[in-house]
């Protein structure tokens, strides 16, 4: 898309230039559609039979422990890993996940800010696998490899219906229903499927796995953040401030609704100041600006 740059402008450009849109949901789109092309290449080739699987999926294998994730700690990066592949033999089942994100992700995205979100949608993966796993081996003991974004697109499905759930949503593209509600059927389903009455080949339990912790993420209000930033400066060993400091100027034409801030205000209710985005820092910067602007000409 085009977008004024005034940095650019100044530098001697017409104001004008493409760049594309720094979201989350786009880059874990791309990502997917990237090992996917690598999957249906490597599959195609005489050479491979479906290797990536192999190594990026999660196992679960009673019977050869030496190849199941579980009881292996230095594999554990698997729970990452599988919701970045899709079967090959399914394209349905990429492109419906990828429309998904795309559609409702975004919203989610901003509501929780960008570096929140990705936090949130890695975790929901890393939960939903861990969930289907031990779910495995206590009742089956081995299974396919566990391939698949759908765990953390359900849980992403879960939090836009209780963000906006009066919102009307096609539901297979056609029927107009509130988002709640479409958020009610689809942890319906998975329910049932899990129970025995849906495609054995689906993990429902992982679908549960990552509806469960969008839940749970939404009631309790927590913040990620509050816990993987302190963790990395500890690391790091310095304390990252707890406010970013801005130019006076910075942002002070962007335009401010009476609307964003009252969004940005319950949020800092709901999660603290410390969830905000950087944009949202500057949207209250300006706020106060024209506040105190407003009260000097009175």
């Amino acid at each position: 898309m085009g977008i004024y740059d005034r940095d650019y402008y100044r530098q001697g450009g017409s104001g004008f230039r493409l760049r594309a849109p720094r979201t989350a949901v786009v880059a874990i789109i791309l990502i997917n559609v990237a090992v996917y092309v690598v999957e249906i290449v490597e599959t195609s080739s005489a050479r491979g039979h479906g290797r990536v699987v192999e190594l990026l999926g999660t196992h679960v294998d009673a019977r050869h422990p030496q190849d199941d994730t579980l009881t292996r700690p230095w594999m554990w990066w698997q729970f990452l890993t599988y919701g970045f592949t899709h079967s090959p033999a399914d394209v349905q089942h990429i492109i419906f996940n990828m429309l998904t994100l795309f559609f409702l992700g975004r919203d989610v995205e901003q509501w929780y800010g960008t570096r929140e979100f990705i936090r949130l949608y890695l975790v929901m993966l890393a939960f939903s696998g861990l969930v289907w796993a031990v779910t495995t081996r206590l009742l089956h003991g081995d299974s396919a490899p566990l391939i698949g974004a759908s765990g953390a697109i359900s849980g992403v499905v879960v939090l836009y219906a209780l963000l906006f759930p009066k919102r009307t949503l096609l539901f297979m593209f056609v029927l107009p229903l509130p988002a709640w509600l479409l958020g009610a059927m689809a942890i319906a389903f998975d329910i049932f499927g899990s129970l025995g009455g849906g495609n054995p080949q689906v993990a429902y339990v992982a679908h549960l796995g990552g509806a469960a912790f969008a839940l749970a993420y939404f009631y309790f209000h927590w913040n990620l953040g509050g816990i993987f930033v302190p963790l990395v400066a500890w690391i790091k060993g310095r304390r990252r401030p707890s406010l970013k400091v801005f130019k006076p100027d910075e942002g002070a034409d962007e335009a401010v609704t009476d609307e964003e801030v009252d969004r940005i205000l319950t949020k800092i209710h709901r999660e603290g100041e410390h969830s905000l985005t950087a944009k949202e820092r500057r949207i209250m910067e300006n706020a106060s600006r024209e506040y105190r602007r407003r009260r000097g000409s009175e």
